[in-house]
């Protein structure tokens, strides 16, 4: 009888761990990234890491992201983007140091949470200090597990993730670096009409 209440509260509590589903956000929190494929449309997550999401659209309405390469991209994983310093393909582009940049902005202090880094879910990119994230982003290919709690979620695919599935893959013994990489050809808040 108590292995069943056990049992039971592991269902109930794994009913509220795992990620909502990726409903329409409001128009404020829904970026929209043109890829050469098509558009990616993300629900943006002020719920869970609001300082993290309030940088990526004030980047996003400066222009930041438009033509940054996705300079990290490893099969099964993840596709990585945002190094506005190094990583604009029309702009100040250095395939040898992008991904290693970041914004003029200053670094965010982690927003861990209890959703996991499953298929969609967008987290913050950061150095080996929890409180590093700035600029760089990355999009979930599959479930990651081992990310859990240690890297910052930041909204999550409504639609177009067959566009992501289409990134162009990096090299499997380089770390998934990308040569000649796809790029995020324009970056916008859907409510900026």
């Amino acid at each position: 009888m108590r292995f069943k209440a056990l049992a039971a509260a592991i269902v109930f509590g794994g009913l509220f761990s795992q990620p909502q589903a990726a409903t329409a956000a409001e128009p404020e929190n829904t970026m929209v990234i043109a890829l050469k494929s098509g558009a990616v449309t993300i629900a943006l997550r002020p719920d869970l890491a609001p300082r993290h999401v309030e940088q990526i659209k004030a980047l996003v309405r400066e222009g930041a992201y438009d033509n940054v390469a996705f300079h990290r991209v490893i099969d099964g994983f993840m596709a990585q983007t945002g190094d506005v310093e190094f990583g604009d393909m029309e702009d100040g582009f250095d395939p040898d140091r992008a991904g290693m940049g970041g914004s003029d902005r200053p670094d965010l202090p982690a927003e861990f949470s209890h959703v996991p880094f499953v298929r969609g879910v967008v987290g913050m990119a950061r150095a080996q200090d929890p409180n590093s994230a700035n600029s760089q982003f990355f999009i979930m290919f599959g479930a990651a597990p081992s990310l859990n709690g240690k890297y910052t979620v930041v909204g999550e695919v409504e639609s177009g993730m067959e566009h992501v599935d289409a990134i162009k893959k990096g090299d499997p013994d380089r770390n998934g670096m990308v040569a000649d990489p796809d790029r995020m050809l324009k970056v916008r808040i859907a409510a900026d009409k």
